[in-house]
C-alpha cells in the first residue's frame, strides 16, 4: 500500500463529493446564464503583484495565506487566493474595456495556507459573479438577485438569511475613516500589535481583524450608517426598493463592512446558522476602485464569490440521483464483438451503459448490483442462436427477449420503460 497522501488541506474529488461540488458549480452556471453572465476561467497561477496591490501588503491574505513563490525565471507567482482580482487583470490586461459591460461566471479551486477545519481547506473551490462597467443600482440588485436565485436553485435559500449594508461613495468613507482613526486612536492600548500596524497604514483593515479584542472595540465603533452622504443614502435606498420589488428578503447589518479602499456602496452576505462558526456561504459587494488600482480605467464593478464545499454541506442529501445505469453482460467473445455495436449505439442515444468485464454470469450480476444498474442487457450463445438479447430489470427480476434486428435500440429504449 503506498504512503502517499494527499497534501494537507486537500483532497480528492471523487464518488459523491465530486457528485454534489459539480451539483452546486453546474447549477449555479446555469442560473447566472440566465441572468446574461457567460462562464470564464483566469489561471490558477498569477503574478503575486495583481493580489498584493489590491488586497494589501499587511492583510493576512498577502502575509499569511498567500501561497507564493519565485519560480525559474526568477518572477514572483502565486497560487490565486481568490478570483475578483483575477478578473480585474483579465479585464485590464485582455482589453476588455471596450466590451462593457462584462459580466462573467466562474467557478474552480482558490489556495490559501491555513488551518484547514469545516468547510475551509487550502485547496477550495469558489464558484462567482462579477459585473464590470454599470453603476447604476440595477447592477447591485441583479447580482444579488442572481445571488439568491442560486441558492433557491440549489435548495438552500430559505436556510440563509442575506445581510446587506451601504460603505458610501469616496466622501462617505473618507468620512468614516477619520471618525475611525479618532476612535481607535483613544484606544490604542487595547489594540493587538497587528491592527496597531494597521492604524499607521490602513487603518479600515482594523475592522477585518479577527482578534477577539478588535473585534469587541470595534462592536462600539462608529457605524458607516452615521457618515452616508445623501448620494449614497439613496443610492442603497434604491438597492432595498428593488430587492423588496422583487420579494428578496433581507436584513441590515451596519456592522458588515469591507477594510479595502476599492469597495464601495453595497456589501451584502447570505449567512446560515447550520455550518457552525463558518456562516458566510456567499458574499459579495460593489469595487469600484480595484479596476483603476491594476492600471486600468475607473470602471464600477459589484460580484460575488460562494464557497462550494460550504453550499455542498448545506445542500447535504438534496443533491440528485445521478442515472443509474445499464450493464452490460456479454458471455464470450462474439457476444462480446457484437455487443460492443450495440452498446456504442445506445450511448449515442444519450443512455449510460457499463461494460461488465470479467468473470461469469453470477461475478457479473453482481457487479451490476455494486454499480446499481437498473436494468441488464444479457447476450450469451443461445441468445446469438435465436438472433435475440435478454433485457432484465434488476429491481424485481423480470426479463424478455429482445429481437438482435435493424431496430433493436429502439426496442431496447421502449422496453426499459415497461420491463
Amino acid at each position: 500500500m503506498s504512503n502517499f497522501q494527499p497534501v494537507r488541506g486537500t483532497r480528492d474529488l471523487v464518488g459523491e463529493i465530486m457528485q454534489s461540488h459539480k451539483f452546486v458549480s453546474d447549477m449555479a452556471g446555469k442560473i447566472a446564464g440566465f441572468y446574461g453572465f457567460d462562464e470564464m476561467a483566469t489561471p490558477v497561477l498569477e503574478f503575486a503583484s495583481v493580489f498584493q496591490r489590491p488586497l494589501g501588503e499587511t492583510t493576512d491574505i498577502v502575509t499569511k495565506e498567500m501561497y507564493s513563490f519565485t519560480d525559474k525565471g526568477g518572477e514572483q507567482i502565486c497560487l490565486r487566493p481568490e478570483n475578483t482580482a483575477g478578473i480585474a487583470r483579465a479585464f485590464v490586461s485582455g482589453g476588455l474595456q471596450n466590451m462593457q459591460p462584462c459580466k462573467f461566471f466562474y467557478a474552480g479551486p482558490m489556495f490559501r495556507y491555513e488551518r484547514p477545519q469545516m468547510g475551509r481547506l487550502r485547496q477550495f473551490h469558489q464558484i462567482g459573479i462579477e459585473m464590470l462597467g454599470v453603476a447604476d443600482t440595477v447592477a447591485d440588485i441583479e447580482v444579488i438577485a442572481c445571488g439568491f436565485a442560486v441558492l433557491e436553485a440549489l435548495g438552500c435559500a430559505n436556510r440563509v438569511t442575506l445581510e446587506i449594508n451601504s460603505l458610501g461613495d469616496t466622501e462617505s468613507r473618507t468620512a468614516y475613516r477619520k471618525a475611525l482613526v479618532e476612535y481607535f486612536l483613544a484606544r490604542q492600548s487595547d489594540l493587538s500589535p497587528e491592527s496597531l500596524k494597521r492604524l499607521e497604514i490602513n487603518p479600515m483593515r482594523i475592522l477585518d481583524s479577527k482578534d477577539e479584542g478588535d473585534q469587541k472595540l470595534y462592536e462600539e465603533a462608529p457605524v458607516f450608517w452615521d457618515f452616508l452622504n445623501a448620494e449614497s443614502r439613496a443610492f442603497f435606498e434604491k438597492v432595498k426598493q428593488g430587492l423588496t420589488a422583487l420579494g428578496i428578503p433581507y436584513k441590515e447589518n451596519p456592522r458588515l463592512v469591507r477594510g479595502l479602499d476599492y469597495y464601495a456602496h453595497t456589501a451584502f452576505e447570505f449567512t446560515t446558522k447550520e455550518l457552525g462558526a463558518q456562516g458566510t456561504v456567499m458574499a459579495g459587494g460593489r469595487y469600484d476602485g480595484l479596476v483603476e488600482m491594476l492600471g486600468g480605467p475607473h470602471t464600477p464593478s459589484i460580484g460575488w464569490a460562494a464557497g462550494i464545499e460550504r453550499l455542498a454541506m448545506l445542500v447535504g442529501e438534496n443533491v440528485p440521483a445521478k442515472p443509474r445505469p445499464i450493464a452490460f453482460i456479454p458471455l464470450g467473445l462474439v457476444a462480446e464483438k457484437k455487443g460492443l455495436l450495440l452498446v456504442n449505439d445506445l450511448r449515442q442515444r444519450h443512455l449510460r451503459v457499463e461494460m461488465a468485464y470479467e468473470g461469469n454470469l453470477k461475478k457479473r450480476m453482481k457487479h451490476a448490483n455494486k454499480i446499481s444498474a437498473s436494468h441488464c442487457l444479457i447476450l450469451g450463445e443461445d441468445d446469438l442462436a435465436k438472433n435475440e438479447i435478454q433485457l432484465k430489470n434488476m429491481d424485481h427480476g423480470k426479463q424478455i427477449a429482445i429481437p438482435l434486428g435493424r431496430d433493436v435500440v429502439d426496442n431496447i429504449l421502449q422496453k426499459i420503460g415497461k420491463v
